[in-house]
């Protein structure tokens, strides 16, 4: 068995780490183009674009808010009609997917600046393309892991709360299905298997999740740089991002791809709709009652997907369920990572299990 591990080449996080940005992008290039979501633009470049002209010069250029194949093309251009050798994306996941695809095509260095902890696609070498729809169109193997990721906690302690609750739900499902990966053995993203090292990831991933978890949440509330939020901001980016990419994905993911068929769920962020599908994957694989407790309590205490209702679900129907199920059992998904043979009708009933175990816990908790 040959096992397959990749990294970015650097991780850099903390407080005012963005401040490194202009000595960085000079070791791998002479002109930076900068790929700036929205906010960043309005927020962030302004007093980082001074800095930067200081060491090197730079281009900047506002994100079209989708990753498509024709913003794409449209940012090419402009790197190579300004000259520019290196691609800095400074956003969201949309925009860092996008960066990672110009610095795929024009063979650049990409240097990624996320401005929250919601996903863990920043360390990854992957990029989904949309459609201008919104629907995913495909994605793209890249050559490398991105270069350097510099996280700045100062910037991800300003972002909204539902954003870091969201890549905790992401994060959370990194442990199991890399170890349903380790188990069967199944393949990872690398197109390997897992090796040692990234399962231990995987699993302290989980672990710092249920230790600093809801400290965190109150330490982005208050706009606060505290050492539980460092903890999750590594966890939701870093760990995760590790384990996903070079552990492999599992039931949890696949039920999430299920669930962006159903319109009720498209104003619900990644990470919430992998948890619920985490939720759904416990009583699909059998997991014991300790462990439904103790992910059930995480989420909880997070303010996590625990019904349906949770992700815009109330009321669906049985047609709809089987069409998530239909969706996460395709051949080509992660479901089949998962020790037993999966079906259709044991995923619509594990969502249903799932479904009804929270609702069962709001009650006991609304009697209180």
């Amino acid at each position: 068995m040959i096992t397959s591990t990749i990294f970015p080449g650097k991780y850099i996080q903390g407080s005012g780490a963005i401040n490194r940005l202009g000595k960085l992008i000079p070791r791998y290039g002479t002109k930076g183009f900068l790929i700036c979501s929205p906010s960043a633009f309005e927020t962030i470049l302004p007093s980082l674009k001074s800095s930067l002209e200081d060491t090197v010069p730079v281009i900047a250029e506002r994100f079209g808010r989708e990753c498509t194949d024709e913003e794409i093309t449209r940012l090419s251009d402009l790197a190579q009609r300004e000259a520019c050798d290196v691609i800095v994306g400074i956003g969201g996941g949309k925009t860092l997917d996008t960066a990672k695809a110009v610095s795929h095509g024009l063979g650049c260095p990409v240097l990624l600046v996320p401005t929250i902890a919601s996903t863990d696609a920043p360390c990854s070498a992957i990029s989904v393309i949309y459609r201008s729809t919104g629907q995913v169109k495909r994605v793209i193997s890249l050559v490398r892991n991105p270069d350097v990721v510099l996280v700045d906690t100062d910037i991800i302690a300003r972002s909204p709360v539902r954003l870091l609750v969201a890549g905790m739900g992401d994060a959370l499902a990194t442990w199991f299905e890399a170890e349903s990966c380790m188990l069967k053995p199944a393949r990872n993203m690398a197109g390997g298997y897992g090796s040692a090292a990234v399962f231990t990831l995987a699993r302290l991933c989980y672990d710092q999740l249920l230790q600093y978890g809801v400290e965190a949440k109150d330490a982005c509330e208050a706009g606060m740089v505290t050492p539980a939020l460092e903890q999750i901001t590594e966890a939701n980016i870093l760990l995760s991002g590790l384990g996903f990419e070079s552990g492999g994905l599992g039931a949890a993911h696949a039920i999430h791809d299920g669930f962006t068929a159903l319109e009720q769920c498209h104003d619900y962020y990644h990470g919430e709709k992998v948890a619920f599908g985490l939720l759904a994957s416990l009583f699909l694989t059998g997991k014991p009652k300790e462990i439904v407790d103790e992910v059930y309590s995480f989420c909880e205490s997070v303010g996590l997907p625990l019904t349906f209702a949770d992700i815009g679900l109330d009321g669906v129907s049985d047609d709809d369920l089987q069409k998530v199920a239909r969706i996460a059992c395709g051949a080509k998904e992660s479901i089949h990572n998962e020790l037993a043979p999966v079906t259709p009708e044991a995923v619509v009933a594990s969502l249903k299990e799932a479904d009804a175990e929270g609702t069962r816990r709001n009650r006991k908790y609304e009697q209180q």
